[in-house]
């Protein structure tokens, strides 16, 4: 059992920046693939960004490359995302979410379904 828990969000003004941090319990944190994701109002839950349990390999959604970078601290058992030039679109409940698939040090996973713990969510809000 992973439990996670977000912080970090606020409330910006559009080209601000904004760090969220995801700690995770439990001493297998190391070995989860670890992704972002965000759910505006009124719309479906959207993935972010995700990073293998090594770090070796990222990767991010169209909307956020180039703004967002996502990174981990095994020793802390942290996960982060780093959100740049935000945008009024960007506001959003943000979730981090654990996957415990045993794979290779470079495989992470995009579809929501494929992730085994959820945190409850941290409100980011970008002001125009």
């Amino acid at each position: 059992q992973v439990q996670l828990v977000e912080s970090g969000g606020g409330l910006v003004q559009a080209g601000g920046s904004l760090r969220l941090s995801c700690a995770a319990s439990g001493r297998t944190f190391s070995s989860y693939a670890m992704g972002w994701f965000r759910q505006a109002p009124g719309k479906e839950r959207e993935f972010v960004a995700a990073i293998s349990w090594s770090g070796c390999s990222t990767y991010y959604a169209d909307s956020v490359k180039g703004r967002f970078t996502i990174s981990r601290d095994n020793a802390k058992n942290t996960v982060y995302l780093q959100m740049n030039s935000l945008k009024p679109e960007d506001t959003a409940v943000y979730y981090c979410a654990a996957d415990h698939t045993p794979m290779g040090s470079y495989y992470y996973t995009v579809p929501a379904i494929e992730y085994d713990y959820w945190g409850q969510g941290t409100q980011v809000t970008v002001s125009s």
